[in-house]
């Protein structure tokens, strides 16, 4: 279970100078409208598309990008204005057009394609818009590859092609079909005992393409679906992140409808929570314990992965089977190069991103939610009484502004000293073990902020801890 401590704990940080571009090796974020260089505008927007573009055929000599987005507002011109660009540098594009993160991951090595763009800015509210970029795997490009493609945005030496060269066009709407279809003959998937149950289900699709996703494979497994902001208009019905404040609709929705539980999935469809039958939330951190529970029972153990960020309970699932467990740095990249590794069987974040090797190395809430379901079917457990079954950790989360004269360096410097006797971690920002729970705190790789996630058994220790250290920031500036 998780915490969110509320914004106004942090109103000390808020700078209004934060630019809302965010040019990184995870792909390129931002802002609709305003001045280039400032905001996601079209000239950023032309800008990036291409260097990825030329980094593609120089680096792989395969002249071929699979392109997909969300239902934001923006998607439809963003998507005309990458397409375009990729198809003017001599570049084939094949479009899915609306479609979710995992099922364009799942598209680019099918279609032999040497990348992929998925337009979405995932959890983000609506003003947001992203290019995610993939390799000729499906998954998101590594941090050297991010560095390359930005190298070439920052040298802007793009050659295009000439007129009679120019990329050919081509659209797809198949491959959520075809995803679920992938899914369904999974052999962990039970789908004749997911059938047998018949599950009413209550699904908040935010205004996105989990509309076009979600349903469809509930209904393969035999469920009553019950949808909840359904229409594609990128206009979001409530924050996009599937947080329990954000959720009340969705909790209502289901104690009313007596369903047996409820899904919500953020706009691209990576991030998957479960809410149960009487209206409590499963718990985001929770999605990939059960999961992962559920897979290292069918496989008698294993390895599994998850970031530093999440909750000491997977590492308790993985032990009861014998199994070992590792974290990695936040972040898909990190995620899916740390289970390669250590030649892991389930891993994924805790923001509830689950990742099934045998299917691709991506976040799936599709494949979370077949999982799932066989897991809740098999064992004949409410939802609540399931969840009863896992370790009970509480986790606080917050996050501060990044503003410019914050010298986040010397503040982690500053924490490793004052806590030098504590188990520390520096992979990825600062982790702080103490015996009563850990606290994480690092810049995001999305959005101008500093992330604070701390874990104990007592979610009053957890939020003690973080806030403990904001206090202590706020010493240090």
């Amino acid at each position: 279970m998780s915490v969110h401590i509320p914004n106004s704990t942090c109103k000390s940080f808020k700078n209004r100078h934060v630019l809302p571009l965010i040019k990184s090796i995870s792909g390129f974020r931002g802002t609709i409208g305003g001045r280039p260089g400032d905001n996601l505008t079209p000239q950023d927007i032309v800008e990036c598309t291409a260097a990825y573009g030329q980094w593609i055929v120089e680096t792989t000599g395969n002249p071929k990008i699979v392109v997909g987005r969300d239902g934001r507002i923006s998607g439809e011109i963003v998507s005309a204005l990458v397409v375009n660009t990729l198809r003017s540098m001599g570049i084939s594009v094949v479009d899915l057009g609306l479609s979710t993160t995992p099922t364009v991951e799942i598209a680019v090595p099918i279609e032999k394609a040497g990348g992929g763009i998925i337009l979405t800015a995932s959890h983000n509210p609506r003003e947001w818009n992203a290019l995610k970029l993939l390799n000729q795997k499906g998954e998101f490009i590594s941090a050297a590859d991010g560095a390359a493609v930005l190298a070439h945005v920052a040298a802007g030496n793009i050659e295009y092609a000439p007129v009679n060269q120019l990329g050919a066009y081509e659209t797809n709407d198949s491959y959520i079909h075809r995803h679920i279809d992938l899914i369904l003959a999974l052999p962990m998937v039970d789908v004749p005992a997911i059938q047998a149950k018949k599950f009413k289900v209550v699904v908040d699709a935010v205004n996105s393409t989990g509309a076009l996703a979600v349903p469809p494979l509930l209904e393969a497994l035999g469920c009553t679906v019950v949808l909840l902001n359904g229409e594609i208009n990128g206009q979001f019905a409530h924050n996009p992140e599937p947080l329990k404040e954000h959720l009340h609709q969705l909790s209502s929705e289901v104690k009313m409808q007596k369903a047996q539980l409820g899904i919500a999935v953020d706009p691209d469809v990576d991030r998957l929570v479960f809410m149960c039958e009487d209206g409590e939330l499963f718990g985001e951190e929770y999605t990939l314990v059960a999961v992962a529970d559920y897979v290292l029972a069918q496989r008698g153990g294993g390895n599994t992965v998850s970031n530093l960020s999440s909750t000491r309970a997977l590492n308790d699932v993985t032990r009861k089977y014998g199994g070992q467990y590792f974290a990695a740095a936040v972040g898909e990249v990190n995620v899916v190069e740390k289970m390669k590794a250590v030649a892991a069987v389930i891993g994924g974040e805790g923001n509830g991103g689950v990742i099934l090797p045998e299917l691709h190395y991506g976040r799936d809430a599709l494949v979370g939610i077949a999982l799932f379901l066989t897991h809740l079917a098999r064992s004949g457990k409410q939802i609540s009484t399931l969840r009863k079954t896992y370790p009970e950790y509480q986790m606080a989360k917050t996050k501060i502004d990044r503003s410019p004269d914050l010298d986040l360096e010397k503040i982690f410097l500053s924490l490793r000293e004052k806590y030098r006797n504590e188990q520390i971690n520096t992979e990825d920002g600062l982790k702080i073990d103490f015996e009563s729970g850990w606290v994480h705190l690092r810049p995001s790789n999305t959005e101008p902020i500093i992330r604070i996630y701390s874990e104990s058994n007592s979610s009053v220790i957890a939020e003690n801890l973080a806030r403990k250290i904001m206090q202590d920031i706020q010493e240090l500036r």
